[in-house]
């Protein structure tokens, strides 16, 4: 089954590619995935396939066939989530260090979708004061359904999912356009010179390691980071960092590119940047956590915005720095 939409194309629109027209016309659908559309066939004009570079012509008439998202093959699992905000549209989950987003090559089941997917279909008894339940939105895939953006495994905080399609292209189409907010706080290696800073440099994948991404990459996208400094912590900065792109890894690549990789990241650090001087103590994991996201509700227009705290894990370290440091 699908659902399919009609445009009637006047003057005022003339010469316009048809992809970004079409993202202009209903902010549910981004440019993306209108040029996945156009790619299968399943956008024409007046009655013929087109390639996304298409510019219109008066008179022209465009048909979009929008199809069923497959179901998930995904396995529902009770797993307790900490759910800071939900309604029957979204819902805001605190993702702790050590849990995977999604199903993935030797991670099947145990992951984020797996908990999101029985809370959706297993309500509690009412009274339920948080909003309503339904499924998770499909565009993400079989093994993705609901994910609107992600956060590595050991890094901790805030990640927003959807609940059905209209919801999902919406909020997709704020991260991309940079509308969304989300704010990290990273204790990285070393005492950054300046007090903030902007790290813009492609990210894709490393040339030799196919695992790691890099700044030295044949086919890098574009990538922009903020930073601000919060507290210097002797041989270690706390920083406020602001995404203003979602690439995979953007953080601990810029971080560890400017020269301050994050504390404990065992792929873009070193040894030395997770080990105490002392017995029995290092840092357990990359000390990353995303603390702040804010969005519109794609169905009610009004901005949203949610903030964790930093775990215990993190402040256990940033304690034991701060009276080193008094």
């Amino acid at each position: 089954m699908s659902s399919t939409k009609s445009i009637h194309i006047t003057s005022d629109s003339v010469n316009q590619r048809i992809d970004k027209f079409i993202s202009s016309q209903d902010a549910s659908l981004s440019r993306s995935y209108i040029q996945q559309l156009i790619h299968e066939g399943r956008v024409t004009v007046s009655g013929k396939t087109v390639k996304s570079s298409y510019k219109l012509k008066n008179g022209d008439e465009i048909k979009i066939e929008i199809p069923d998202t497959e179901p998930s093959t995904v396995k529902p699992e009770q797993i307790p989530l900490d759910i800071i905000y939900e309604d029957d549209s979204v819902i805001v989950v605190n993702k702790p260090a050590g849990m995977v987003v999604h199903p993935a090559a030797g991670n099947y089941s145990g992951t984020l979708v797996n908990a999101l997917l029985y809370h959706c279909i297993n309500p509690p008894s009412p009274p339920f004061d948080k909003g309503g339940r339904g499924g998770l939105s499909g565009i993400g895939g079989v093994e993705r359904p609901g994910i609107v953006h992600r956060l590595d495994k050991d890094t901790s905080g805030l990640l927003m999912a959807a609940k059905d399609d209209w919801t999902h292209r919406h909020l997709s189409r704020q991260l991309k356009e940079k509308t969304a907010v989300r704010k990290y706080i990273a204790l990285v290696k070393g005492n950054i010179r300046d007090n903030s800073g902007r790290i813009e440099k492609p990210i894709g994948r490393h040339i030799s390691d196919r695992k790691k991404m890099s700044t030295k990459t044949r086919k890098g996208r574009s990538a922009i980071t903020e930073f601000n400094v919060i507290e210097r912590l002797g041989d270690y900065t706390l920083l406020e960092v602001r995404l203003k792109t979602g690439r995979t890894h953007q953080i601990r690549v810029h971080l560890s590119t400017i020269g301050y990789p994050v504390a404990g990241d065992r792929v873009y650090g070193k040894i030395s940047n997770f080990q105490f001087p002392i017995s029995n103590f290092s840092i357990p994991r990359q000390m990353l956590h995303a603390q702040t996201l804010g969005f519109i509700h794609p169905k009610t227009g009004k901005y949203l915005e949610f903030t964790s705290a930093i775990p215990d894990d993190m402040k256990k370290i940033l304690d034991y720095l701060k009276e080193g440091k008094e």
